[in-house]
């Protein structure tokens, strides 16, 4: 039906351009006279002149023939003038026979004829105007009144292809449990969580949880964004969320998923002026659909947000969204856990294994875990390997962190010296500290906006830090500035993002955590979260004097943490100089290497010989894998092309008795 008024409509169209032509067209005739506009004086000279032979006046027109298929014509300012033309020129002459006096034709069609062209194209407009109301044709204009949900039906994902969120799921089995059994719940005078939050930072699953949720019930899923809601016309969201509900209610039980719900769920009057605008009417019609006189049993209602402090309390209260689950970032146990979901159709070479490399990824979403193997695989795929190994991953890590690596970057000696101290002196100060993570990679390849970086390899995930991890953070963030210093006959910018940092550490652990004697226990810093609405009101809670307080003893203790890393450095200047003359040399160098260099176990120079011979055999190992692959490739392109020209051959034997087996093939053969 729909491929029907598709065409319908391109047909109308058509024929109404045609019929349009059609009826503005004069036969062939006329499009061959040739007619000039001439002034009402010059049309006065050609009739003293008698160089006109046919006059026609209709209304203040005046046309008269000059030659054949040739006509001249004027208007006059009124029908006085005309009547004037008419007594002076033409009757004169009309009466000598010098000149024929022509009235213009009566139309001579019947009514229906003249009116049936203006009934045809009124009705094609109209029908035409039916068909965009009711979504016919290639747009829906007149639909922006309807829900713009999209259900999804034989959703295929359930709780077994989700990874890393066990207590997550045991809460959404509920749900599903409900969905499948409605029956138990109801005896047991039970009442279903009508609503379900999924709360957490973007990337964390919250999204696929629920789409696992739905394919474990069997019912209908329905999805759709919270800006999708909101439009410019008044009115209109609260008609959307109407017709997502009154769709729902038609397939109960099933889901609803609004994903991003803050972006219609914000906290009413927090506006500028506290206007009750379109957006407010949307959220004030989904709270009644929630929970209003009208039932909506059978409908569980789930919804994603990263900013649940700025939604309306209204909209959390019991009997909306009874329930929050927060879908955090997962510990070293769930990454490792989606490291082997994700890589199940990727082939892994022998030396990767997910518990260091889940080590290696805290803090990163299932979504970031997703993205850095498949970049993997592409690196992989781009020097033609058969199987992804543990250096592509490290740089799969290494590009979606920092950047691609600015290897043709033009650097200079002096810069890059600069670099290697800088680094060196991050390194060392950390090995030196106690209680501090250790050094995974030191390097001087630009990436991104910086120009080189030392990475650290936590043991495990820390739910809180300690005020000397944190201390240690900022002793180690002055290393690269003190190693300028002690190395250099100058400082550097280069260490304005380690001030930046130590400065945020030292603020924090200062007016947020109470670590500091000077001012106590007390939290000055408030929650950071910034919210145009709460903002307006918001005030400072302390003195003057506590905020000159604050500054000075952030500036005491980014200065111990100075002179402690100034001093480690001066202690360990052997190592200092070992670590940044093999940066120099060989650019990259990972936590073995560098554990090497620091102990005095390795120097510069043999480290330097040791990884051009591992670069050398990496490199024939490369090319040969190379080699391999692409004999694979061919080989199974040629088996590819053996079974199309089988299936050729089986579907034309019918008509040239070819036979439809192989093993037939081979017995033709052998007579």
């Amino acid at each position: 039906m729909k491929r029907f008024s598709k065409n319908l409509t391109v047909y109308l169209l058509l024929f109404a351009v045609v019929f349009g032509v059609a009826f503005f067209f004069n036969d062939a005739k006329t499009a061959q006279i040739k007619q000039t506009e001439i002034e009402l004086s010059k049309f006065i000279n050609y009739l003293e002149r008698e160089k006109i032979s046919e006059v026609e006046i209709s209304g203040v027109t005046i046309k008269g023939k000059v030659a054949e298929n040739e006509y001249v014509y004027c208007y006059a300012p009124s029908s006085y003038e005309i009547a004037i033309i008419d007594e002076e020129y033409l009757f004169p002459l009309v009466k000598e026979g010098k000149i024929v006096y022509k009235s213009p034709k009566p139309s001579t069609g019947s009514f229906w004829i003249n009116v049936l062209p203006n009934i045809i194209m009124i009705g094609a407009m109209v029908f035409l105007l039916y068909i965009m109301m009711n979504g016919g044709g290639n747009g829906k204009a007149f639909q922006f009144a309807k829900s713009r949900a999209r259900q999804v039906k034989g959703e295929k994902t359930t709780f077994d292809d989700v990874a890393g969120l066990e207590e997550e799921k045991a809460e959404l089995e509920e749900i599903v449990d409900f969905l499948k059994n409605p029956g138990k719940y109801k005896e047991l005078g039970a009442r279903i969580p009508k609503g379900i939050l999924l709360v957490g930072p973007p990337g964390t699953g919250k999204t696929y949880i629920s789409k696992a949720a739905a394919g474990e019930a069997g019912v209908p899923f329905f999805t759709i964004s919270g800006s999708d809601f909101v439009e410019m016309f008044v009115g209109v969201g609260a008609s959307r969320v109407r017709d997502l509900f009154g769709e729902a209610k038609k397939n109960s039980p099933c889901i609803v998923f609004i994903d991003e719900i803050d972006a219609v769920g914000r906290k009413r009057g927090s506006g500028i002026g506290g206007g009750h605008d379109e957006r407010e009417q949307t959220l004030n019609q989904l709270l009644v659909e929630m929970d209003g006189f009208a039932p909506n049993s059978g409908i569980i209602v789930m919804a994603a947000t990263n900013r649940p402090d700025v939604l309306d309390p209204a909209l959390l209260r019991p009997g909306r969204f009874d329930r929050q689950i927060v879908i955090g970032l997962p510990d070293v146990k769930g990454r490792e856990a989606i490291i082997k979901v994700h890589s199940r159709n990727k082939p892994l070479a022998e030396d990767v294994t997910p518990e260091i490399l889940a080590r290696r990824t805290m803090g990163c979403t299932p979504a970031d875990l997703e993205n850095i193997l498949n970049e993997a695989a592409l690196i992989t795929a781009r020097r033609n390997g058969r199987f992804i190994r543990m250096e592509e991953i490290e740089e799969a890590i290494r590009k979606v962190e920092m950047g691609p690596a600015k290897k043709s970057k033009v650097v200079t000696d002096e810069e890059k010296r600069l670099t290697a101290y800088h680094e060196a002196g991050h390194a060392v100060v950390s090995r030196s500290l106690p209680k501090h993570m250790e050094v995974h990679e030191v390097t001087i390849v630009p990436r991104g906006r910086a120009g080189g970086y030392t990475m650290y390899l936590p043991e495990d995930d820390n739910l809180f830090q300690t005020k000397q991890e944190m201390y240690n953070h900022i002793v180690t963030s002055m290393g690269g500035r003190v190693a300028e210093k002690l190395k250099l006959s100058d400082i550097s910018v280069g260490a304005s993002g380690d001030i930046q940092q130590a400065t945020n550490i030292a603020r924090e652990m200062v007016t947020k955590y109470g670590f500091s004697d000077e001012l106590g226990n007390v939290n000055y810093g408030g929650d950071g979260e910034v919210f145009l609405g709460a903002d307006l009101t918001a005030h400072k809670t302390y003195s003057e004097d506590t905020a000159k307080k604050i500054d000075e003893e952030i500036r005491r203790i980014i200065g111990e943490a100075f002179d402690l890393a100034e001093k480690i450095l001066s202690e360990n200047d052997d190592k200092l100089e070992r670590v940044a003359q093999a940066l120099l040399l060989v650019e990259t160098i990972d936590g073995a290497q560098f554990e090497a260099l620091y102990t005095g176990e390795m120097e510069p120079s043999d480290l330097q010989k040791s990884v051009e011979e591992a670069s050398k055999l990496q490199k024939a190992q490369d090319e040969e894998e190379a080699k391999e692959t692409e004999r694979i490739l061919q080989e199974k392109a040629a088996i590819e092309e053996r079974e199309a020209a089988l299936r050729r051959a089986q579907a034309a034997g019918g008509q040239f008795g070819i036979p439809e087996d192989e093993d037939d093939w081979d017995h033709k053969e052998g007579e």
